[in-house]
């Protein structure tokens, strides 16, 4: 297994053969399908191919299947990549699409989390008939979330607050909303933008109030690294400026084993030769939380990742994180 980190694709000079039909491999849920297809437009735009060329192959993996139980219980971001990963280690699809947010931060042999598209919106959107924002939600409302990130930090800015775990796609996570299940919902701003769903939007929450999840907003593409032809295809399509962001916090998380079992957030911002950089770490309960601000030149986007993360890793000792399930 490699931990994968690389800000950019792999650069080819190889001749891309303009008879051949390229694999997508994607889950079937709508966002996820949405996401293929910007892919392929994005590509017949970049290359002059036609779109035909770019076939979107649906792979149903163990996180579509399960939808009882918290992916932390059952194997964490795996679940939503391990199938499209085994078809691609197969030669039955050339590359994949994925919400960066849900990739494991390390990837079977042979594969690498290379190339991204520009990056949407990474803030969260509160979502609820009952209240404007989060805050102004009434004192004992229920809110639903899978995410432990939001679980926590919902807990954090509001003690009072019912956190109920809540599966699906992001139809569904609206339509039991609209059943009166719950009492509000905080899902990806961008993907909710991707399907046209903005308007359903009560109040985007401010990221330096409400961190995002490492990757949030960011499309990436997973290949088989020894694919120089699929390299350099990806290469016409990828974003320089989300590489380098993704980069810094994948390498953040890295450190400190992220996984569905802990709740992390961080967000890397490029300027035009700096990076700057904030994490934070949080008990589920929200009862704690440990935070870092670091920034230097884009050239050290790994290091000031692993430096933020080696640092709240330090700080919180080895009690905070059994507490968290490491």
């Amino acid at each position: 297994m490699a931990l994968t980190l690389g800000c950019g694709s792999v650069q080819s000079s190889h001749r891309l053969n303009s008879d051949r039909t390229w694999r997508i491999g994607t889950r079937g849920s709508p966002l996820a399908l949405a996401q293929a297809h910007e892919t392929r437009a994005r590509l017949a735009a970049a290359t002059g191919l036609a779109p035909e060329r770019f076939e979107v192959v649906v792979i149903r993996t163990s996180g579509d299947k399960i939808q009882d139980r918290p992916l932390s219980e059952v194997g964490g971001k795996g679940l939503f990549t391990k199938e499209i990963e085994d078809a691609m280690l197969a030669g039955e699809i050339d590359f994949s699409v994925n919400s960066s947010k849900d990739m494991p931060t390390v990837l079977p042999d042979g594969l690498g989390l290379t190339t991204y598209l520009p990056r949407e919106d990474v803030r969260d959107a509160f979502i609820s008939p009952k209240a404007k924002t989060l805050l102004e939600l009434p004192h004992g409302a229920v809110v639903g979330s899978s995410s432990l990130r939001r679980q926590a930090m919902i807990k954090r800015l509001r003690p009072d607050i019912s956190v109920v775990m809540f599966r699906g796609n992001v139809e569904t996570r609206l339509r039991k909303l609209e059943a009166g299940e719950v009492d509000a919902t905080l899902l990806a701003y961008a993907g909710l933008r991707r399907l046209g769903l903005a308007d359903v939007v009560t109040s985007v929450i401010d990221s330096e109030i409400f961190l995002p999840a490492v990757g949030q907003g960011a499309i990436g593409i997973e290949q088989r690294l020894d694919d120089a032809e699929t390299s350099a295809l990806l290469a016409h399509i990828h974003d320089e400026k989300t590489g380098i962001a993704l980069t810094t916090e994948r390498a953040f998380l890295g450190v400190l084993d992220g996984s569905c079992k802990t709740p992390i957030a961080g967000l890397a911002r490029i300027g035009d030769n700096s990076l700057e950089f904030k994490g934070l770490i949080l008990k589920p309960d929200g009862s704690a939380a440990l935070d870092i601000a670091l920034s230097g030149a884009i050239s050290d986007a790994e290091a000031i990742g692993l430096e933020a993360g080696q640092r709240l890793k330090l700080a919180a000792g080895p009690d905070y994180f059994a507490a968290t399930g490491h």
